[in-house]
This record gives C-alpha cells, structure tokens and sequence, in this order.
C-alpha cells in the first residue's frame, strides 16, 4: 500500500507541479518560503518545497548568503513573544500554555527546514546546505543561530537509532567504491588497485554508516587491519607486498583510518558508536580477537613544535619522546588536549598506547607529525572508566611505557 501511495502522490504531484510552475517562477525565495508554511495541502507543500529546493541548487555564492539572511533576519524568534509566552506559562503551567511557548520559542526556519525534507532527496540537499552555510558563517556570526538551527535538526535526523552499518568490499557497488576512493581523508587512496588492496585480503575489512534517505552516501567509513600484535608502522600495513593473514589466527584488529564522509554533518558524532558496533561485530565473527587498537596520525605535532620552538629530533627515540609530551600535556585553553585525534579516542574511552617513530612517510604524514603516529587502545574493561575521567576532567588514560616517555622528554627540558 505505501508503495502505491507513493507512486500516487508522485503522479499528482508531477501534475500539480507542472500547473503551478509559471507562479511559482515569478515569486521570491521569501514569498516562497512563507507559501510552504502557510501551506496545508500535501502536494501544494510538495511542490513548493521541491521548487525552493531546486531555486537554491542553481544560486550563486552571493544568493545563497542572501537566503541564508533571510534566514537569519525573518525567520528567528521574537524575543518579546518569547518571553510573553514564558510568563504566561510560569503564571499558569498547562499543557495549553506550555504549547504555546514552546510554539514562540522556535524559530520559524526549523519548521521550515521540516518541511523541506518532507520530499525526496531534500536530506541530502539539506546537508549540503548546510555545508555551504557553515563556509560563510566563520566570518559572520550573524548566521550562528542559523547553523545552530539546522544542527539541532540534522543531530535529530541523523541520530544513531536511524543509521545503519554496512560492510564495504570489493564486491559493493562501484559508485559506493568511488566514493570511498574520494571520502578517505586519512591515507590517500592512490587507485582501484589501492583500494582492492584495503578491501579484498581476507585480513582485511571497512565498515561504513548509512542512513535510509541517503543510501549511496556514506556518513563515516573506518578501514580495519586484522594482524597479529600490535603494528607500529601504516607502510607494513598497505605495503604491496604483504601476504595476507587468514582472518582466523588475527588477534589484533587495528582502526588505522576514520574518515567523516559528509562536512555538511560537522560536528554530529558518528564515530563513536562506529567504533563500539565494528568492536562487537568483529567480536562476534571472530573470537580470537583480543585487542582492538588504532594506528592514527598525530595532525597537530608539527604546529605545536613550530609554535613553543621545539626542534624535532633527528633520534626516533627521541622522537618518540617529544610526540608522548605533546599528546599528555600539550592543552587548549578548555584543558582538553590540544590534538583533534587524540580527544576523539580519548572521549571514547581508549587510552594512548604507543608511539612510533618513522610509521608513516607519506608526505601528508611528514608535514603533519614528522611521520609519527600513535595507537589508541580500546580496552575493553576500562573504556567505560576512562571515557568518564576524560569527561570530567579531561583526564587522559596512558600506558606506562607513555608516560615514561613523556617524562623523559620532561627531563631533558629541565
């Protein structure tokens, strides 16, 4: 029956559209706006809102900041209605006058944004949306509560409940495949045959999030090694030469690329609850598991030292000890760790392992951290304790080979 329905509401829609579209041509994105929230027919609302949606694909940068204004300007609250509405409440708590509070203090835009995704495609095109919003509102914070807004309603949307976790082989379709080729933001992905390399060995796995209304997108990809111990260099692990490890004598799965998919989602956490299903589900497949560690990048060493005029040390080991200083103590001003990498693991509940000097040469690796890099290790009795050390106090869980490391470099400063 919903099939049928909705093939019903695509032919009356198409008809509809098709006798509106000379009016709907001659008014503005404003008038346009206020016709879809004025409306009540369904059609009539989907037609206006696939013919606002199609407006804004086809606007220049300097129209889309104008719509993003009007956005801003006269689709906000009403602080006077607001705060009327509030006291009628505090003088009269009801069901009655809480709806009419809640009804001032939303902003007209999110409703409107509802509406827009009442049609197909439009949570995709919402996404983008708010994509290009967030290039234009670094340097205007007049559009914050705009983006405020869309956050608010794209966290709901996207929320862990409606996501769904599909495994990435060389077998899935090629326009999936394309697309991780062009996503993967960690490890350049140089060819198909790369590629084939990252998904097709039996030791190796990519696990991605989807969500229903944009099945070809994928949100959040992690790429997974399964070795035996603990490997302190990326070059081993995509080296052309490898052989490959049956899956079943693995007893290290390795998380050595997370790559966010959609920048129009910033800021909506996927990767969290990412890494805890792959855990599980790698758990359930394959028993002989038993450690479960990253080998990520340290993106914001090479800054650091420039900027407190630390010179990098020629000596892996002291190397090493420079990137264990940095990653314990270097801190925003919050007190969380300065590393954008390191707070992801660390929120999650791993705790800083290791770190190995000349483990990734690639250019990208050498400019961001001298070619060090770090493992994260998810411990699975201890994730829960760490996570909420780290969110109380920023307290950050290390090993003690870590903290000897940091402590030495500490030494020799003093």
């Amino acid at each position: 029956m919903s099939f049928f329905a909705d093939l019903l509401s695509t032919v009356f829609e198409r008809r509809y559209r098709s006798a509106l579209e000379p009016d709907l041509e001659g008014r503005s994105m404003p008038e346009l706006c206020a016709d879809l929230l004025g409306s009540s027919g369904e059609i009539s609302g989907a037609v206006t809102a696939r013919h606002i949606l199609d407006r804004y694909a086809r606007m220049e940068a300097p129209e889309k900041l104008a719509f993003f204004t009007f956005l801003a300007e006269d689709l906000g609250i009403d602080p006077e209605a607001v705060r009327e509405a509030l006291s009628g409440f505090e003088a009269s708590p009801s069901g009655q006058s809480y709806r009419i509070f809640s009804a001032a203090a939303e902003p007209r835009r999110q409703e409107l944004a509802r509406r827009l995704n009442q049609i197909p495609g439009a949570t995709a095109q919402l996404v983008q949306m708010r994509d290009d919003l967030l290039q234009v509102a670094r340097t205007r914070p007049e559009l914050g509560p705009v983006d405020q807004d869309l956050r608010h309603l794209l966290s709901s949307w996207f929320n862990r409940g409606f996501l769904v976790l599909r495994p990435i082989d060389w077998e899935s379709p090629a326009e999936i495949l394309e697309k991780i080729i062009a996503y993967e933001a960690v490890h350049t992905i140089d060819s198909w045959e790369d590629l084939r390399r990252r998904l097709q060995p039996r030791d190796r796995r990519c696990f991605a999030y989807f969500h229903p209304a944009m099945p070809n997108e994928p949100l959040i990809f992690v790429e997974v090694a399964l070795t035996q111990g603990i490997p302190g260099s990326v070059q081993d692990l995509l080296s052309e030469e490898r052989d490959a490890l049956p899956a079943e004598e693995a007893d290290t799965a390795v998380f050595y690329s997370i790559s966010n998919c959609q920048s129009g989602l910033a800021g909506i956490s996927f990767g969290n609850s990412l890494i805890k299903q792959v855990v599980a589900d790698l758990s359930r497949d394959l028993p002989g598991l038993e450690t479960f560690v990253t080998l990520s990048p340290i993106p914001g060493f090479m800054a650091w030292t420039r900027e407190n005029d630390v010179q990098v040390a020629e000596i892996p080991e002291t190397q090493r000890q420079q990137a264990a200083h940095y990653l314990l103590s270097a801190k925003r001003k919050n007190g969380s760790p300065r590393d954008p990498v390191a707070r992801f693991h660390l929120g999650n509940g791993a705790q800083v392992h290791d770190v190995h000097a000349n483990a990734d040469l690639s250019p990208n690796g050498m400019a961001q951290s001298a070619g060090l890099m770090v493992n994260y290790l998810y411990d699975r009795p201890s994730i829960a304790q760490n996570h909420e050390k780290y969110a109380a106090a920023y307290e950050i869980a290390a090993s003690t080979q870590v903290q000897a490391l940091a402590a030495a470099f500490d030494t020799t400063r003093h």
